[in-house]
C-alpha cells in the first residue's frame, strides 16, 4: 500500500504523561490541544512521516494551581515557548504491527532525539464509510533534559516531582480525501 495522509481525530486521541510526586506517588495529565500530520501506509510504518504540534497551555493535571505552575517559567514558560513538537526521524519495525518511532522532540526550545514505542493497533471503516486508523505509543523522557528542572527538596529526602515522564498517546486518524 501507498502513504496516504491521515487526519488525527482529537476527539478519540489522547496525550497524556505521568511523573513521580514526593518520590510515593504519581500525578498524571493530558494535553487537550494538539494537532498531527501522518503520512503513512498503517501496515507498514517503516516509511511514515510523523509530526506533532501540543499547544502546552492545554496541559490539565485536574489541579488548576498546579497547572498554571506548570504553564509557568519555572517549567514549560508557555507564554515564551507555547508549542512542543515531535517530528520522526527513524522508524524500525521490532515486530508485528510494533515499531521504534525516534524523531526529534522539542520542548522548551531544546531539540532531542527520542524514541516511542508504537503499535498498530487496527484499520477499518466507521458506520459513515470513513477509512480509520488506530496507534498507540509509550516512550519515557527525562524533563531535565529539556530545561525543566524546577523542584524542591523533601524533609525526608528526595524530591517533590521526578525527572523521568512517562508518555502515554492513543491516536485515531481517518483517511484524508
Amino acid at each position: 500500500m501507498a502513504k496516504t495522509k491521515w487526519a488525527v481525530d482529537t476527539a478519540h486521541s489522547s496525550i497524556d504523561f505521568s511523573v513521580k510526586h514526593m518520590m510515593i506517588a504519581k500525578v498524571k495529565g493530558t494535553f487537550h490541544k494538539f494537532e498531527a500530520s501522518i503520512e503513512a501506509d498503517p501496515t507498514d510504518l517503516t516509511t511514515a512521516d510523523i509530526k506533532f504540534n501540543v499547544d502546552v497551555s492545554s496541559i490539565d493535571t485536574r489541579n488548576s494551581d498546579r497547572d498554571a505552575h506548570l504553564r509557568s517559567a519555572d517549567f514549560f514558560d508557555a507564554e515564551t515557548y507555547p508549542t512542543l513538537t515531535f517530528h520522526s526521524t527513524n522508524i524500525v519495525k521490532t515486530g508485528d504491527d510494533e515499531y521504534n518511532v525516534t524523531g526529534d522532540l522539542t520542548i522548551r526550545g531544546v531539540t532531542r532525539s527520542e524514541t516511542f514505542f508504537v503499535t498498530f493497533e487496527g484499520q477499518g471503516k466507521d458506520p459513515w464509510g470513513n477509512e480509520k486508523v488506530g496507534f498507540s505509543a509509550e516512550g519515557k523522557i527525562n524533563r531535565s533534559d529539556y530545561g525543566l528542572t524546577w523542584n524542591a527538596a523533601l524533609e525526608t529526602g528526595g524530591v517533590l516531582v521526578g525527572d523521568q515522564i512517562k508518555i502515554s498517546l492513543q491516536i485515531e486518524a481517518a483517511k484524508e480525501a
